[in-house]
Formats: C-alpha cells, structure tokens, sequence
C-alpha cells in the first residue's frame, strides 16, 4: 500500500514554516491554535523591508551600509517594535537600546546572507513560492484567498509577502548547502553519548515526556487593550475554576476555542517536551502532574495548561505510541475546490455518525492508495505523517472521526481506530540520539556560519537608530 502523504524530512510544515524566522522564532507560527496575526509579527526584516519602502517616513535615513546595500532607520524601527511583540509574558524585558540593536543585527545578518546566496547563484522560482503559501494557509486551515485578506489586514501587500518568502526560502536554501550538510554524527559520537547516560552523567538533561491539556481563551485580531484584559479575566477566572477542582475537561469543552474545541477534554497527548510549543513547556516546567498554570499568553490568546502526566524518558526502555488510523482522502485542485470536499466530507462524517461503516465509505471514495483496505494506514510511529495531519489524528479518541481537514495532498477525514505502546528497537534508539545530537551540531553550525558571513560583509555603521 502506498503511503500517498508520508512524510518528506525536506518538506514538513515545521521546516516550512521555519523560514518565516530566525532561531526558534517559528515554533509560535506553527504552535498549536496560533492565529495569522503573528504573520505580521513574525515576518523577517525582508517584509519590513518592503512594508517601510511604501511608507517611508520623510525624516527617514541610512543607519549601516551592507556592502553597498542601505538599510534605514525605518527598517530598524519596524523591526524593533515586532520583537517587541514577541516577547514572552513575565519575560525579563530589554531596554529598547538592546531591541533597537537587536534588530539591526538581524537586518545586517539577513543582508549579508542574501548577498552570499547572489554570489552563489541560489534563486526561487514562482512554483516554490507559491506551493509555501499554500502551506502556511494550509497550516492555518484557511484559503488562500483568506490568507491574502489576513496579510492585508496587517498592512502588506501581497507582493511584500511573497518577497519575503522568497528570501527566506533563498536563506533556507544556502543553509541547507553550508551548514546542514556539514552537520554529521559519526557513530563513535552516539556510542560516546549513549555511554555516558548509562553511567550516569549525561551529556544534557534527561528528556521529558508530556501529556498536557489545554483550554484556549482566543484573542481576536485588532482587539482593544480592553478586549484584551477582559479575555485575560476570563481566562484566569476559568484557571480558578480548574485549581478549586472543577473538570478540566468539562472547562475545555466549554470555553475552549482551539482548534478542536475542547474534545477530549483538551487533551493533547503524551510525546517529547521538544513536539510542545516552547511557551507550553517552560510554563509547566515546576509544575507537578494535576497542576494547572495561571493563563499564559501566546499570539493567538491566553492557554490554560493542565499537566496530565510527566515523566523522564529512559533511553534503556524507551517507549514510543504508535497509532493506527484510517482516512479518506479526496484530491482538490481543479475539479474540486477545498470548500467542496470539506462539503463532501462532511457529509460522510454524518453518515458514519447514522452507522455507515467508515471502511465501506473509504473504499468507496477515498482516492488513497489505502481506499482498497478501506483507508487502514496501519500502524504509525510519531512523525510518521505530514504535521497538520499528526496533529488532528494525535487529538482524537479511539474511534473518533474528525471534521475535514486540509493538507498538501487533498481534504483527509480520519479515525483514530486504536492505539499502543510498544518500545523501540535499538537501532530506533541509536537513530534518535543521532538525530538529537544533529540538531544541536546544527545549531551550534548555523550561528558559526551567520558569525562569518557577516564578518566577511563590509558593514558601515552611519548614524545610530532613533
């Protein structure tokens, strides 16, 4: 049976996503439940770029010169006024001489690397740019027609949005070639960090396993400073509710607008600390399992988090849950608008909730390779699947049945049909500390490589940002 929407390491959402940002700037874009707002707030210095070259402030002048390229006071300002935003609550705050140079470096570091990325001839077409576009919406669950009327709502053209993804796929694509390439991981390497967790002296802490719940209390785009301290009252009244003993799961099918609408109770599964937003992690990282956190802020609200379970991952005995799912896929494109398979999807849902068995229905009208064992994907192993899909299936029950959901392959209707633990071989384990220490090498790879770019960048720096 052939997997029609297996995932491509080179092709994941998070990945896609990743361009919109420097370091861990993404994980807010792609977290769970994060409105399109945050477009605007994340977007890199290239967008800011094209948005203040429209709105150019007559007093506006040139602050550093990168090799022969300008870049203005109103580039910086932008800039900082966006990092401003990004700043986690209860965050230590800098002063704004620290964000306004902060964002001058990153305008200097993005400069430097597209002028590399010329020299080296690295170009993206029309079709790469389009099919991210298509992803971010998707990521979204919305059209693209809808994605434009959001950017513009922000304030950017869609030619300025369509720059800067440009851009960023070109900076993801030298990377790819400089660093990525570099970062390898000999096997003396993952037989020396597996030795020192079993003697007892790990390399870094042991890895954190979390099953956490969560009630979304959404904040609409453009709301008022009122709106906004309404909303955190209600989040915070609904906190107390949950701490004074009241059903979590109840609180989330009430108030929860995330994206599942509170079904099973908000519960969004055992997996790494690493697979949760940052933001989520850090905020239960003291709590004990059935705490629940005061409301914490993200772009697209105020979350209230329940720790279900939380337990160290034992590299000896690791376990891992696999989950066995099937779906029904209808291909749009031409033919099929997104909005007439949701349509039609919808209407298989209902006639399984009548009693329709779903494997009659896949077999029927799926247009997978798995329609013939009645849309059975067999037995899954975590990050086996493109993300938005993981995502959907890892929230629902056995037996459960989803509402339409949207990939890069067509409109998917899935049921969880049941699910388990089993351990990993140890060459799965071998393979996920390599994969561990890669992407530390990597990181620490990336911020090598910016360091040198910019060091062999001619950089004027003229009249300071005001």
């Amino acid at each position: 049976m052939t997997n029609l929407f297996a995932l491509n390491p080179t092709q994941t959402l998070s990945g896609i996503c990743a361009l919109f940002s420097f370091g861990r700037q993404w994980q807010r874009l792609c977290g769970l439940g994060t409105s399109l707002a945050l477009l605007g707030t994340l977007a890199g210095p290239g967008l800011v770029q094209a948005q203040s070259n429209v709105k150019t402030r007559a007093a506006d002048y040139i602050v550093a010169v990168v090799n022969s390229e300008p870049i203005t006071n109103s580039e910086v300002q932008s800039l900082k006024l966006r990092l401003q935003k990004q700043l986690q609550p209860g965050a230590p705050v800098p002063s704004l001489q620290v964000l306004t140079q902060q964002a001058l470096d990153q305008l200097i570091n993005e400069k430097s690397q597209l002028q590399q990325a010329r020299e080296n001839g690295i170009r993206i077409d029309d079709t790469e740019v389009d099919q991210s576009e298509l992803a971010i919406a998707r990521q979204n669950q919305v059209s693209k027609e809808e994605l434009y009327k959001r950017v513009a709502a922000e304030g950017f053209s869609v030619s300025a949005f369509r720059d800067q993804l440009r851009n960023q796929l070109i900076i993801s694509r030298l990377r790819e070639r400089d660093v990525d390439n570099r970062a390898r991981i000999s096997d003396v390497e993952v037989e020396q960090h597996i030795q020192s967790q079993q003697a007892g002296k790990p390399i870094a802490a042991t890895p954190i396993e979390l099953n956490l719940a969560n009630i979304l209390i959404a904040v609409p785009e453009n709301s008022s400073d009122k709106e906004v301290a309404d909303l955190k009252v209600k989040a915070q009244q609904i906190a107390q509710r949950a701490k004074g003993g009241e059903s979590f799961a109840a609180l989330a099918l009430s108030f929860s607008q995330a994206m599942d609408k509170g079904a099973n109770g908000g519960e969004m599964g055992l997996r790494a600390a690493d697979r949760y937003p940052t933001l989520f992690v850090e905020s239960t990282q003291t709590l004990k399992k059935g705490d629940v956190t005061e409301p914490v802020q993200s772009g697209a609200g105020f979350h209230i988090l329940k720790v279900l379970e939380k337990k160290q991952s034992d590299m000896s005995s690791t376990m891992i849950a696999q989950t066995r799912a099937r779906h029904i896929l209808l291909r749009t494109g031409n033919e099929l608008t997104e909005a007439a398979a949701r349509s039609r999807l919808l209407s298989y849902k209902q006639r399984i909730q009548a009693g329709t068995d779903f494997a009659d229905l896949a077999r029927q009208f799926s247009q997978d390779g798995s329609a013939s064992a009645g849309g059975d994907l067999g037995w899954a192993n975590p990050g086996q699947f493109v993300q938005e899909f993981e995502e959907v299936m890892g929230r629902l029950r056995p037996g459960q049945v989803s509402d339409p959901l949207i990939s890069r392959f067509g409109a998917h209707l899935i049921q969880v049909m049941e699910r388990r633990e089993v351990p990993l071989s140890i060459r799965e384990q071998r393979e996920m500390v390599r994969a561990q220490l890669r992407e530390k090498k990597v990181e620490e790879l990336y911020a090598s490589w910016v360091d040198e770019l910019r060091g062999r960048a001619y950089v004027e720096l003229r009249d300071p940002p005001q």
